[in-house]
């Protein structure tokens, strides 16, 4: 197991190579890992990062969140090599609210989650529509509203995309997508367009001919998460959709960095695909993901031996 100031020497240079400047994270990190030398403490532990976030007493809530932020996302990166870390909780000194962390899907979640919807009561298009959307989130990290928007003449069967228009950024972009997507999307197109349509305009329809909503989409999913156990019948809180959208992202890049490609040229394909505004909202992916950050590391240190 490396030691700590070698595993901070790692995370700073692997964030550098991201493109990211820490001239003020590397200072404060070099003082925690000297604290935590002088505590004679040879990692993480969130009684000590607290205990060195609020060193300045006379110092505002602010600067101290700040100053454990930094301690957190090195705890996350940490952890994947020394198991000991304890990484700081987000509400931990914080003045607002955090970042959810995400909840990263097995494939088998995926797959008993639309058998699921399958199986859903429906007096007509209901088990077909959810079926679909949530496997087109799956294999293109859409955001929910994204394709709750998409109209029919947005999927273009002869060319094999969808183009996805006004999105949270105020950008429209078009998705080329794998062959069994369009065959599952033609599927859907050719049912839905046999059943009494109110909204003709709308992609994914409800049983009355609708447009889904956000409300409902939740709320079967909700339904369908407590089926399959992912949620307990009385929890409000558990895996979102969302998250469906944060497993395509990690599982694009971990893929990238197994095949050995140039993850910072590639990074920026990601980031128009899933429609960030900048590449640096991608580079999220990386630094709040362990494995993510140990394949970076790992890369890196091949890099510098060659």
């Amino acid at each position: 197991m490396k030691s700590l100031i070698a595993s901070l020497h790692d995370y700073i240079n692997v964030r550098k190579s991201l493109g990211y400047k820490l001239t003020e994270q590397e200072r404060y990190l070099k003082s925690f890992v000297k604290f935590l030398k002088k505590k004679n403490c040879q990692y993480v532990t969130v009684k000590l990062a607290t205990e060195w976030a609020t060193l300045p007493r006379d110092a505002k809530l602010a600067t101290w969140s700040q100053r454990l932020s930094i301690v957190r996302l090195f705890a996350r990166y940490r952890i994947a090599s020394d198991p000991r870390t304890e990484v700081p909780p987000p509400y931990l000194l914080s003045q607002q609210p955090n970042r959810v962390t995400p909840y990263i899907y097995s494939e088998q979640e995926i797959q008993k989650l639309l058998k699921a919807c399958q199986l859903l009561p429906s007096k007509g298009l209901r088990c077909h529509t959810y079926f679909t959307f949530f496997g087109l989130i799956a294999v293109t990290g859409c955001r929910i509203n994204e394709l709750i928007s998409l109209n029919r003449n947005d999927f273009d069967e002869k060319n094999g995309w969808i183009i996805i228009r006004n999105s949270k950024c105020d950008k429209s972009r078009l998705l080329p997508l794998h062959q069994t997507t369009i065959q599952q999307l033609k599927k859907y197109a050719k049912i839905r367009d046999r059943f009494p349509v109110q909204d003709g305009n709308a992609f994914f329809l409800s049983d009355r001919g609708m447009r889904i909503t956000e409300w409902s989409t939740r709320y079967v999913f909700i339904q369908i998460s407590k089926k399959i156990g992912l949620r307990n019948m009385i929890d409000s809180h558990g895996p979102r959709i969302h998250d469906i959208r944060h497993r395509f992202a990690i599982l694009t890049l971990l893929n990238w960095y197994h095949e050995g490609a140039d993850i910072n040229k590639k990074i920026i394909l990601l980031s128009t695909y899933l429609g960030h505004k900048k590449p640096t909202d991608t580079y999220w992916y990386v630094t709040g993901t362990p494995e993510l950050l140990a394949q970076a590391t790992a890369k890196l240190e091949k890099n510098i031996g060659e």
